[in-house]
């Protein structure tokens, strides 16, 4: 064949690829819902993208960047959620701010989110959640967790928990132990009620139901947080230095970082909390492996309640400074998670009695068929889930996920380069008609299938994060959180004072309610 007709022929392959190509990218405009199907097609080139530095956002200042908004009182720094809902409403879908020397890029749009969980790989980049902790850990020389590092370290870690924290059969197993504790938490209400019917501090019991459920599945035994005396009293100082570590770290993620570099009597506060709570949960981890090694010694087997330390001391990837980070973290995140999960929750339920209401009748119908919960009856409570679903929505945990993408990427138009830091921020949509209709209405029938709703966007709501940086204890937390929804719909009847305001929300590294939550708790016994 000559060379004129093989150049001819590859000319005509290359025709027919291009073809080929042009009528896909044809088919991806018909069916694209939105207007940047260009952009996606030709990011690997990124032409026709807009350069990064013409993202929009407020005006910055050299070293302060954006800082002074939040030091002036521009911005509300305890209203952060607020600050990121007036950043998109001025600014559009995409966002470029500085907290200091920081560039931050605000990532709204849900199909922006979507490319970039495509383009993360199997080990995700993340930023931490508290910069604080990151630095406390590096600077006692302890492990760091799976919170604090990428890359393969990350991957070591997150390899080792897996199964451990995310396959349900394993968290199932801890069932009767938090079933019992749940119970237990209704009758410590029952007990610390006052007249009117509610709790004097409702967020720091339930805080110490999350820890006595927590030690139960870490430790393998009851710490008496629920009890009095000075378990209780434990119990209490360890929400407290949790409190002082969060909202610590709210205001210095608003602050020039000072405290790296210098002793600030902020840092010294949150160094002694973290010291605190650290010393504590080493202890419990120590007193628990050596009653692990003296069964194993005396019996040669060791009881069911205490497998997640035992698998943990099984892997081999995992060192002794491993195991105790990652107990530290299931003991203590629930404390800045689950608390207000389950705050929201009551409130939500004591606002809409119909919705109580319902979800009342759920479990009445379920326990005509059996005495007790277990697993399967758990199973069979799809709206107290629709419940916990749009509680999320209505109040949402945390005000962003973040990432640090590994790939030039085309977000809204704009070119985002590899190594930038994105806060993936889906939750302005959460009360817009745009996305959800009747947004404002508390409507847990939205989230039950086969009930005739409309599809949400899948990238929307998504609490505890996507992909393989799902957070690791939402199988324990997901539990914990039915569990207790059921047995306390099924003693008391919620109700809230009508004169109250609606529940905010606060901005402390995560959103807490801001204030107390009044619910007022009347058994149903009285309603008999």
């Amino acid at each position: 064949m000559s060379a004129f007709h093989q150049s001819a022929g590859h000319i005509k392959d290359v025709m027919a690829t291009v073809g080929q190509e042009y009528l896909l990218f044809q088919r991806h405009l018909k069916s694209s819902k939105h207007c940047f199907g260009m952009h996606l097609y030709l990011r690997s080139a990124h032409k026709g993208a807009k350069p990064f530095h013409d993202i929009p956002g407020p005006v910055r200042l050299p070293l302060w960047g954006n800082l002074l908004h939040y030091k002036l009182g521009a911005f509300d720094g305890r209203k952060y959620h607020k600050v990121l809902e007036r950043l998109h409403e001025q600014y559009g879908p995409i966002v470029r701010e500085a907290i200091g020397s920081r560039t931050v890029v605000h990532v709204f749009d849900p199909d922006d989110i979507k490319e970039v969980y495509a383009n993360e790989g199997h080990t995700p980049f993340v930023a931490p959640l508290m910069e604080t902790a990151q630095l406390y850990r590096k600077q006692k020389n302890i492990s760091l967790g799976l919170g604090n590092v990428n890359g393969k370290e990350w991957y070591r870690l997150r390899s080792s928990v897996r199964h451990l924290m995310l396959r349900p059969q394993e968290v199932h197993v801890y069932f009767p132990a938090v079933q019992e504790i749940a119970k237990d938490f209704v009758s410590h209400l029952e007990n610390i009620l006052l007249v009117d019917g509610k709790v004097e501090n409702l967020r720091d019991e339930v805080s110490k139901w999350v820890q006595e459920s927590a030690g139960a599945i870490c430790f393998g035994r009851r710490l008496g947080c629920l009890y009095g005396g000075e378990m209780e009293k434990m119990a209490q100082k360890i929400i407290d230095a949790n409190k002082e570590v969060f909202q610590l770290s709210a205001i210095l993620k608003f602050s020039l970082p000072m405290y790296k570099y210098f002793h600030t009597p902020k840092w010294k506060r949150i160094t002694e909390a973290e010291n605190f709570i650290y010393r504590t949960t080493e202890k419990y981890v120590e007193e628990t492996i050596n009653k692990v090694k003296t069964l194993l010694e005396m019996e040669n087997r060791v009881e069911e309640k205490y497998q997640f330390i035992m698998q943990l001391l099984s892997k081999d990837t995992l060192s002794k400074d491993d195991v105790i980070i990652v107990t530290f973290s299931l003991f203590t995140d629930g404390l800045s998670t689950t608390v207000p999960a389950l705050l929201y929750n009551l409130y939500c339920l004591a606002t809409n009695p119909e919705v109580q209401d319902k979800a009342y009748s759920e479990i009445k119908s379920v326990l005509k068929e059996t005495d007790e919960i277990t697993v399967d009856v758990l199973n069979k409570l799809p709206y107290i889930k629709a419940i916990v679903k749009e509680t999320f929505r209505f109040y949402p945990i945390g005000t962003e996920v973040s990432r640090i993408i590994q790939k030039d990427l085309i977000l809204s138009g704009y070119h985002v380069p590899k190594g930038t830091h994105v806060d993936l921020t889906p939750n302005v949509h959460f009360l817009s008609e745009k996305y959800f209709k009747d947004a404002r209405i508390y409507l847990p029938d939205r989230w039950l299938r086969g009930n005739g709703n409309t599809s949400y966007h899948p990238y929307l709501l998504t609490p505890f994060g996507h992909g393989t940086r799902t957070c690791a204890g939402r199988r324990f937390a997901e539990q914990d959180l039915y569990l207790i929804l059921f047995y306390i719909l099924q003693k008391f009847k919620l109700e809230y004072q009508s004169s109250s305001k609606r529940l905010e929300q606060v901005f402390e590294t995560l959103l807490f309610p801001d204030g107390s939550v009044d619910v007022i708790f009347k058994p149903r016994s009285n309603y008999a």
